[in-house]
């Protein structure tokens, strides 16, 4: 390919190299140049322009990205049309990301200008993710290096989604008196929200005293439970595995099996077990995996559902990328005290403020002019019950923004000990009582739960969890409610954000800053309570509501 200035009158038929503005609008680069189109570039004064053109042999930068795009086995893939030289791959399932990096890298040493960039190796992924890019970066390329770089992803899978399988889990759970019954209880559902991702479901739990002897009981009933799917068993101890010879790794062997590896170069998540009876894995779990946050046990775990062979050998090779409490987007490093154990972390208490939004205009309740919100449940306005199950979940002062006929949301809410904020501007959408939220609780809260007024199914529970998954990821990551996967509400938003929060406008929520907030976003599975919001007076009519004002 030919790039450099020419005279203008030299360059019809060639492309533009850079976008040029005219008085009446824009040429775009890679503008295939056509007579009036150099008649235009000469009224504002133009007589050379920098083009590019084709040589023999060179192909066009969308050609080239398909070509090299036919190469890769599309299983469990979607590919994007290609674009500007770019071809986005997207993973189709849920599943396992897996890269060989000598081959990307073989690829991208082919020639500078036709290049790979994926995922690093062995990450989880939902399905719609991006997990791959290919990138032209010239107008056009050497037919024959294409085809080069091409025949290097033919040769093998240079990535791969590996899909999830759903298995059966067995948690055995041991029992000291240090250990208190709530630590748990959080614990199982802990345990319950991590194997959602893959389909996976516990189907018993078993809590014996800490003995390799009870433990190892525990395993074999586990063992003998029924089940089409594959089974798995994890075994969390009250008390760290300090040894080969300790309680778990002991009790895998009393069970008939053999232990595959204790310890792993992972940080959180050093003292994890690794076994196997017949074809049945047995995870020890670390401590860590008590909270959501990401740790060896979860790497673990995603291999194994995915189908991957992990071993000894497999995990000794996890130490580089294996430091992730001093990752910026993690979790600070774990505060303890002198007194605590090394598996119990002690942070202070988190203060979150939730605020209830109740400012909207209920535009889709029809001509009637009912008002949503004004809709009773059981003889109660849905805004009171609302507040009222976010008063119970709170230790700390409720906001609830109003705004649309604000004076009979008061009079609903009449007798509660709330706060109210009131959104003057409440007619030009979401974002400016997601900002009159913020002004109510102030800077000093580490996140704002932002509840809608609208939802009848959340209850007390719901966010009670929400909030205890903000704390176990000390406050740096958004905690959102799900169900099977899809997102909802109500959602915790860090401190973090609150900047961000304050620059939205018109009628949007806090996605956009949610997902471009290079912050890890929890999810916590409540149940199908995180899509109901009602917006109709169907919608209403089938929750249970009667429409009254």
């Amino acid at each position: 390919m030919k790039f450099g200035p020419v005279p203008l009158k030299e360059a019809e038929g060639a492309m533009l190299a850079h976008a040029v503005a005219l008085p009446d609008g824009r040429f775009a680069k890679g503008r295939r140049l056509a007579g009036a189109d150099l008649a235009a570039l000469a009224e504002i004064g133009l007589r050379e322009i920098v083009v590019a053109r084709l040589e023999p042999g060179d192909i066009g930068e969308d050609e080239a990205a398909r070509l090299v795009g036919t190469a890769i086995a599309p299983d469990h893939l979607t590919f994007s049309p290609a674009s500007t030289g770019r071809l986005n791959l997207h993973a189709a399932v849920d599943g396992l990301f897996v890269a060989t990096r000598e081959r990307v890298d073989r690829f991208n040493r082919v020639d500078p200008a036709i290049t790979l960039a994926c995922l690093a190796d062995h990450q989880a992924v939902r399905a719609g993710d991006m997990v791959a890019t290919i990138k032209i970066i010239p107008f056009a390329v050497d037919r024959q290096r294409a085809e080069r770089a091409a025949a290097i992803l033919a040769e093998g899978p240079a990535f791969a989604v590996k899909p999830f399988a759903a298995h059966d889990v067995s948690l055995v759970a041991t029992r000291l008196p240090s250990l208190k019954p709530q630590v748990m209880d959080k614990t199982r559902r802990i345990l319950e929200d991590r194997l959602r991702r893959s389909g996976s479901r516990l189907t018993s739990e078993a809590r014996v005293a800490h003995r390799a002897d009870a433990v190892a009981e525990a395993i074999r009933t586990a063992l003998a439970e029924p089940g089409e799917r594959p089974r798995l068993v994890i075994v969390f101890g009250a008390s760290a595995v300090t040894d080969a010879q300790d309680v778990i790794p002991a009790a895998i062997r009393a069970a008939g099996g053999r232990v595959d590896h204790v310890g792993m170069p992972v940080d959180p998540g050093n003292l994890l077990v690794l076994g196997t009876i017949g074809t049945v894995r047995i995870i020890g779990a670390p401590g860590c995996a008590r909270s959501p946050k990401e740790n060896g046990f979860d790497w673990v775990l995603d291999r194994i559902v995915a189908g991957e062979t992990i071993g000894a050998s497999e995990i000794t090779g996890m130490g580089v990328g294996g430091l992730l409490a001093e990752i910026p987007t993690r979790p600070r490093p774990r505060a303890r005290s002198e007194t605590e154990g090394r598996d119990h972390p002690v942070e202070r208490r988190l203060v979150v403020r939730t605020v209830v939004l109740a400012a909207g205009q209920a535009s889709r309740m029809g001509a009637e002019g009912h008002h949503k919100l004004l809709a009773e449940f059981g003889g109660v306005p849905l805004v009171r019950r609302t507040t009222e199950v976010a008063l119970a979940a709170s230790t700390g002062p409720v906001t609830v923004v109003t705004g649309h006929r604000e004076a009979e949301i008061r009079a609903a809410l009449s007798g509660l000990d709330l706060t109210l904020a009131h959104n003057e501007d409440f007619a030009s959408g979401m974002a400016s009582s997601l900002i009159a939220g913020l002004d109510c609780i102030g800077a000093e809260p580490d996140g704002m739960l932002v509840l809608l007024a609208d939802m009848p199914g959340v209850t007390p529970e719901d966010l009670r969890r929400l909030n205890a998954a903000f704390e176990d990821n000390a406050g740096e990551a958004v905690v959102r409610a799900v169900h099977r996967g899809k997102r909802g509400n109500p959602v915790i938003l860090p401190r973090a954000l609150f900047p961000a929060l304050r620059k939205l406008e018109g009628d949007v929520g806090a996605r956009h800053v949610i997902e471009t907030g290079n912050l890890p976003v929890v999810d916590v599975d409540i149940g199908a309570a995180a899509h109901l919001d009602l917006d109709t007076p169907e919608a209403i009519a089938a929750a249970g509501g009667v429409l009254k004002g």
